[in-house]
């Protein structure tokens, strides 16, 4: 077996610099809170955001609605847990009763004051939006509201859209890391 390295940022953000509020949703799209009711939605979402992008090769769970859904069940029985930075983003189908999610996020709280950021995901045709800043601003303020002082996210470095809305919003680079993932010796390239 081969190894493939994939470069990866950890960026930061001091929570008492955060100088932006939460944006309204766009006409038609709703926040739901957490609920443990949620995990198989979250995870349908997270399957949704990931299945097609670089991040199911990184983390190959991630490829597979059952890896989603696994990943959603650990996260969310973890003590450190924080519900408050745990959201869900939909919207009504067609026909106004079908609901579609489409962006998730979850929130962790660390030793000393800090939280991480678990999983921004925004599936592919509802991208452009601006789902991905709410769903994190919507995140940090949950993380503001539990105490938490900085929070920290990790991100491939091959996901410029992702780096670029991070540094917009005020996190900076602080750690620059590489993932190794097992793949065939034919597909390292």
């Amino acid at each position: 077996m081969a190894h493939r390295y994939f470069k990866r940022f950890r960026m930061e953000i001091d929570l008492s610099r955060l100088q932006e509020g939460v944006p309204e949703l766009p006409e038609g799209f709703f926040w739901s809170e957490w609920d443990p009711a949620l995990v198989t939605r979250h995870a349908q979402a997270k399957y949704a955001s990931f299945s097609r992008e670089i991040d199911a090769h990184v983390f190959p769970c991630l490829g597979n609605i059952a890896g989603c859904q696994r990943l959603m069940r650990e996260i969310a029985r973890r003590d450190s847990f924080l519900p408050t930075a745990t959201w869900l983003i939909s919207t009504q189908g067609n026909n106004g009763h079908d609901t579609q999610d489409c962006g998730t996020i979850q929130g962790l709280a660390q030793q000393g004051r800090m939280g991480s950021i678990q999983n921004v995901g925004v599936a592919p045709q509802h991208r452009g939006l601006g789902l991905g800043r709410a769903l994190v601003l919507k995140a940090l303020r949950g993380f503001y509201e539990a105490r938490m002082r900085r929070v920290f996210l990790e991100v491939t470095a091959d996901n410029e859209p992702a780096v670029e809305l991070y540094r917009s919003i005020g996190f900076k680079l602080t750690r620059t890391l590489y993932k190794a993932v097992d793949v065939e010796p034919s597909s390292v390239s």
